[in-house]
């Protein structure tokens, strides 16, 4: 968040298709990806910063990673799980 003077606050917003890419690069997951959002959905611009869910529901999929919405305190994000998990592969908490 970026604070111009005590009196205005500027939020970032940013999108699915953001957030979506920012983890598959995490990821280097390059595969193509099927997705419940539409392409206006996947664009839809959004706060996900702290206070209530702005983001759409979604679940998305490549050949490796399942990815999905993820939130703590209203701040948003999307995790993701391998597509085809290894035995005795635990998957770490997500969100608060």
């Amino acid at each position: 968040m970026n604070t111009l003077n005590s009196s205005i606050t500027v939020t970032p917003l940013t999108s699915w298709a953001s957030k979506i890419l920012d983890e598959r690069l995490a990821h280097n997951d390059n595969t193509p990806l099927v997705t419940t959002l539409t392409d206006e959905e996947l664009s839809q611009p959004f706060d996900s910063g702290y206070g209530g869910e702005e983001g759409i529901p979604f679940t998305a999929w490549s050949d490796t990673r399942v990815y999905f919405p993820a939130c703590y305190d209203g701040s948003e994000w999307c995790a993701s799980v391998p597509r085809n998990p290894e035995e005795n592969a635990a998957t770490d908490h997500v969100g608060g």
